[in-house]
């Protein structure tokens, strides 16, 4: 298993149970496939960068992870079919 950074923005018109459930069930995929999520920072509700979709805002959610190549590409599928999500990011960890 190799570790991976993982940072996702979530639509800033989610209401905070819902946001919470998303985490726990991206969180869950890792933890179902016998890899394990080290850190889970829920950075919160920030300005973006730029609009995307009409959005000017994103709840930012950074986690690393100790993850195997099938949960990597579980999560990556997953993630892509969730319209919750704007944006995301997958990152090896170099250590």
């Amino acid at each position: 298993m190799k570790k991976y950074e993982l940072m996702y923005i979530i639509r800033p018109d989610l209401e905070s149970e819902q946001i919470k459930t998303l985490v726990a069930n991206l969180s869950n995929i890792f933890t179902e496939r016998g890899s394990e999520v080290l850190e889970l920072k829920e950075i919160g509700l920030k300005e973006l960068a730029y609009e995307i979709g009409h959005m000017k805002k994103g709840y930012y959610v950074w986690s690393l992870v100790n993850a195997s190549n099938e949960a990597i590409a579980e999560f990556d599928r997953v993630i892509r079919i969730t319209e919750s999500v704007i944006r995301y990011i997958v990152v090896k960890d170099g250590e």
